[in-house]
């Protein structure tokens, strides 16, 4: 029994299909969000979590539906055309729907960010001057109800909390005949951007809630078709891939997953470099990548074939699919009943860990491109390159990643990307959290022991939930895999906008690496759904094993 590389791949193709649009997704639909509407971190990220809570059910129902179709095409094949198509047609229409708001929100915008350059004073959209004093002291004051319109807290730990020095800072960063210098402005930019962030909301997006309705809507039923696909385009792997050998498929799916997140990355990061608001076109062109993936994937994947392929193997190395199949709990109570309850609280935890991972690594993605932007002052292409720096160097992992678990088992190898996750958002807590040059060396290096730790759990944690499935449940498995994740996040995008708002946008990388923590504890409680040792012979031919081979 042999991982078949060639096979997987092109069986990965169905999910590059999927990451390429989620991708593009969680990186530009919030920075829309912020430049069309200006909507709040909290606000923006009940939207952002809005769109999961439909796949709570979606994706379970339709994991099970794909278990019981039948066709001559195979039962999971049907689900990822007609929902691909039908995704690519409605797609376009989320960025079309606000085009004329996102006009009237970057003109506004202009107009509070702009100086007149005669006595460099600033002029807000209603013609108010303000001198460069006054400005810091409208940040200062907004600082105290919401740090993201300043780094006053950054000054304040620094023991700069009085006004008087405040503005002091401010005189100083102009130059000896009081015109703005490059470090006033990574001074007090974030504050201007979030200022006219929360002018767009109040003298547009208040005034056009039908705008953002409407989006609302289209949103709903792009998601819809989304839904109708994913867990039948996750659950062919398991399908066609003998249980031992699951976790380097999986590496292996997650690998070509990713090569569809590179090439939104790639979509996205040139787009918005030339054009930063041309949503647009970013969506047509994802949704070109898409189709083209689709007809690769039909023209290299006969399901039914593969199917029975993994069958014959299976059954030639006595691998089976039962339910039924593990360890007594204990060497006191080995009946079939204990067994059950065992597999069955493991899978419950299994579950409770994915979702504590998804609400800390979820809230950090969902809210990325917005903390890159305004938090650390890079621009939209230089924040989408430090995304995909990290997304390209951790895939290197993903080959490895798959054999650690053979070597090690399932869950160890998920505790300790949990732990790398952990680690990284705390060093970007404790020193990527401030403008500063180097601030995106240092951000991107520390981002990429979250994208290690990333790859081994997800590499890790859906082949433990299909263990415990059957022949026929794995899409129903695979759909309650992604009710954990969906759900989380669901939530913790409005959660972690919250404690942002309250707090600052730095606190999203303590808020994190604690919902990791708890989802540490409840793995290191499973005890069913590890690594099986692949069969070193095939079914009835004998040999004598050791205690350690067992």
């Amino acid at each position: 029994m042999k991982f078949n590389y060639k096979k997987t791949i092109k069986v990965g193709l169905a999910f590059a299909i999927i990451m390429v649009f989620w991708t593009t997704y969680d990186y530009v639909v919030p920075l829309l969000l912020e430049n069309t509407f200006g909507l709040s971190n909290s606000m923006r990220g009940l939207i952002m979590g809005l769109d999961n809570l439909l796949s709570l059910f979606m994706l379970p129902l339709f994991g099970k539906i794909s278990d019981k179709t039948v066709t001559r095409y195979g039962k999971r094949t049907p689900f990822i055309v007609i929902g691909t198509l039908i995704s690519v047609a409605l797609m376009i229409f989320v960025p079309v729907s606000s085009m004329k708001q996102l006009d009237s929100a970057m003109e506004l915008r202009s107009q509070i960010i702009s100086t007149e350059k005669a006595d460099y004073v600033y002029v807000d959209h209603q013609n108010n001057e303000y001198s460069a004093a006054a400005l810091y002291e409208m940040l200062y004051e907004k600082g105290h109800e919401n740090s993201d319109y300043s780094d006053h807290q950054y000054l304040k730990i620094n023991g700069i909390d009085s006004k008087d020095a405040y503005l002091k800072i401010a005189l100083n960063r102009l130059d000896e005949n009081g015109k703005i210098t490059s470090d006033y402005n990574k001074f007090v930019e974030s504050g201007i951007d979030n200022y006219a962030s929360d002018q767009v909301y109040e003298k547009i997006t208040k005034n056009n809630p039908g705008t953002i309705a409407v989006y609302m809507v289209i949103l709903f039923f792009v998601l819809v078709a989304m839904a109708t696909f994913r867990s039948p385009a996750v659950a062919l792997m398991p399908d066609v891939t003998p249980k031992p050998l699951r976790s380097q498929a999986n590496a292996m799916i997650n690998l070509v997953g990713g090569a569809g997140g590179a090439i939104a990355f790639i979509i996205y990061t040139v787009v918005l470099k030339f054009a930063p608001t041309n949503y647009v076109l970013v969506f047509i062109m994802t949704a070109m990548s898409m189709l083209l993936i689709l007809l690769a994937f039909l023209m290299l994947v006969k399901e039914k074939k593969l199917v029975e392929e993994c069958e014959l193997i299976c059954t030639e190395y006595g691998v089976t699919d039962s339910d039924d199949e593990d360890t007594p709990v204990n060497e006191t109570d080995t009946s079939i009943g204990a067994v059950k309850r065992a597999r069955f609280r493991s899978f419950i935890l299994i579950l409770a860990a994915i979702f504590m991972w998804f609400m800390g690594y979820n809230a950090v993605t969902s809210n990325l491109s917005i903390y890159m932007t305004t938090s650390l002052n890079l621009e939209p292409s230089l924040g989408g390159l430090v995304s995909g720096i990290s997304m390209g160097v951790s895939a290197i992992a993903f080959i490895p990643v798959g054999y650690l678990a053979v070597k090690i088992g399932r869950r160890k190898s998920i505790i300790i990307g949990f732990a790398l996750a952990i680690t990284s958002f705390v060093l970007i807590f404790l020193f990527a959290a401030n403008p500063s040059s180097s601030v995106a060396i240092f951000f991107t290096l520390f981002y990429l022991l979250s994208g290690f730790g990333l790859i081994i759990a997800n590499v890790n944690t859906f082949p433990m939930v299909v263990e415990l499935s059957a022949k026929d449940t794995i899409g129903k498995y695979t759909g309650w895999y992604y009710t954990a994740t969906m759900s989380a996040q669901a939530i913790t995008p409005y959660i972690a906008g919250t404690v942002m708002d309250a707090f600052g946008n730095k606190f999203l990388f303590l808020y994190a690496p604690i919902c990791v923590a708890v989802a540490i504890v409840f793995m290191a409680l499973v005890k069913h759904g590890d690594s099986k040792p692949i069969p070193k012979q095939k079914k009835g031919e004998i040999k004598t094993q050791t205690a350690d081979e067992i």
